[in-house]
């Protein structure tokens, strides 16, 4: 492999990896500070306690998202310098402000939150949260709307070096490709987190039940509210997610229209179109002709266009108007590398596009099954005992995790071979693009690349253990009993070190961060 792709590759494993921590942190949050003003609001112990486990949990997804986030931006100036030069004036201020707003917001109400336990009054308290949590959206969306700026470039003049020119910040941040993805995002986040609750609620649940643990205790309560909010969460964020990817679905068809018939392995322009529920072929080749699908008909012209009749282009078609337009080959410039001069081939791997896409909308599916079969199988004050049934749920928390990953995945190889994806609603001469084979940094070397992306992977193959081996001891160590005293004793506290403990007393909260523990 060249340095481009050695690059692509690390950039991808990277993201891919940090972006499994960021829907968890988002949707995790949100619920928490559900959880917290709950308690707040009625003072229930056992909502009290579902704040402290779940917000451990919290805190830990969010300490291994920031961490593996930092080496992101880093990438763009080592091995995607060119890229940088070139998105530089647009990406400045959408990433100065994530940096500088947002991301400092959250972090410093967080720490507020983490220490601020039974030291600053409860509604106090409760806002440090909120304001984190808003905070880390208000992130995501800068990063989601930096983003779409490369899916749907607005907001820029291209300047005499052939560079975009931001001249409307609003528009940039107004785009419906942002708000598109952003809301999709987020719902797509707590479904997320809806999972996780619904795992490892029945888990407990079931635990309990074979150790013959009281039914009426509040422990019991924690788990039967967690499994009971996450999978509302969950059905209700999957409806969510359909009609946001329909909303995000249509603007695609509008703005890079090759990426979706690629999703659906549509080689011809037909009217209607037919949606493809499974292919098999040379789908791997790009041969599109020689990929054959079992369809429904008329489908996809409904999911393009809202009715059964329009037509939708084909990759072949495509392929031969992407050529006329933006050239059949790469220019025969330095900076393309090996690629100067070779031919272009507009239209994405289809293998990649098809199969992402559909793993993102079935493993969405499961997530929403696993939810409806514990809302059921805890009804009336139920607790299931199937081991199948427990322990699938459990393993099913993935399953929204890959969807989300899916997702990305489709969104950023469906739009090769450019980084940034020209604007269709701009004559030719206005618009702005630029392709990945330019983009990789031109001093680096393949060594230098591999060398990092061996140096990453094996960094966050080892944080990936701690981080499983620290939420799976939370886990198992489930409800502490210093989660029944929302005040831990403040430091340099009077107490004899003969007093004897009493119920509900744990020693261990006398140290501040033993909550953050």
């Amino acid at each position: 492999m060249d340095v481009l792709d050695i690059a692509r590759w690390q950039f991808g494993i990277t993201t891919v990896y940090h972006f499994l921590m960021v829907p968890l942190t988002i949707g995790l949050g949100i619920l928490v500070a559900v959880m917290h003003t709950t308690w707040v609001r009625t003072g229930k112990p056992e909502w009290l306690r579902m704040t402290r486990f779940w917000g451990r949990v919290y805190l830990v997804n969010f300490v291994l998202g920031v961490a593996t986030g930092l080496v992101q931006e880093f990438q763009f100036g080592l091995a995607w310098s060119e890229y940088s030069r070139f998105v530089g004036d647009v990406f400045g201020s959408l990433l100065a402000m994530e940096a500088l707003l947002a991301f400092f917001l959250e972090s410093t109400f967080l720490g507020l939150w983490i220490f601020g336990w039974g030291r600053i009054p409860k509604k106090l308290h409760l806002a440090a949260l909120w304001a984190a949590v808003i905070g880390s959206i208000v992130s995501a969306y800068f990063i989601i709307a930096a983003n779409s700026w490369m899916q749907h470039p607005v907001g820029v003049t291209v300047g005499e070096d052939g560079r975009p020119r931001q001249v409307d910040f609003l528009a940039v941040l107004t785009n419906n490709t942002a708000l598109a993805a952003f809301t999709h995002a987020i719902v797509a986040a707590l479904m997320v987190a809806g999972a996780l609750l619904v795992g490892i609620g029945l888990y407990q649940l079931r635990r309990r039940k074979l150790a013959q643990a009281p039914t009426t205790d509040v422990d019991q309560s924690v788990w039967r509210r967690s499994v009971r909010l996450g999978g509302y969460v969950s059905l209700a964020a999957f409806v969510l997610v359909a009609v946001t990817g329909d909303w995000q679905g249509k603007l695609m068809y509008q703005q890079q229209p090759l990426k979706m018939s690629s999703a659906e392995a549509l080689c011809e322009t037909e009217a209607p179109a037919p949606f493809s529920v499974f292919a098999w072929g040379k789908l791997g080749s790009n041969e599109c002709d020689d990929v054959h699908s079992w369809t429904v008909p008329g489908l996809l012209s409904f999911l393009a266009h809202s009715d059964f009749e329009t037509a939708v282009p084909g990759v072949n078609d495509l392929q031969e108007q992407y050529s006329e337009v933006y050239g059949a080959t790469y220019p025969d410039d330095p900076s393309f590398g090996d690629r100067a001069g070779q031919p272009i081939d507009y239209t994405p791997v289809l293998a990649v596009t098809y199969w992402s896409f559909r793993l993102m909308i079935g493993m969405g599916a499961v997530s929403a099954g696993v939810a409806a079969y514990a809302l059921w199988a805890t009804r009336r004050g139920r607790v299931p005992t199937s081991r199948i049934g427990v322990y699938g749920s459990l393993a099913a928390v993935g399953a929204p995790f890959v969807a989300n990953a899916a997702g990305w995945i489709f969104t950023e190889m469906g739009r090769q071979p450019f980084v940034v994806y020209p604007n269709p609603d701009v004559p030719v001469d206005e618009q702005v693009w630029f392709f990945t084979a330019q983009a990789v940094s031109p001093g680096i070397s393949a060594a230098e690349v591999w060398t990092s992306l061996i140096s990453l992977g094996l960094l966050y193959g080892a944080l990936a253990v701690v981080e499983l081996f620290l939420l799976v001891r939370l886990v198992r160590r489930g409800v502490t009993t210093g989660d029944t005293t929302p005040t831990p004793p403040a430091v340099g506290s009077s107490r004899r070190d003969d007093d004897a403990p009493r119920p509900g007393d744990d020693r261990s909260d006398d140290d501040v961060l033993s909550f953050a523990y």
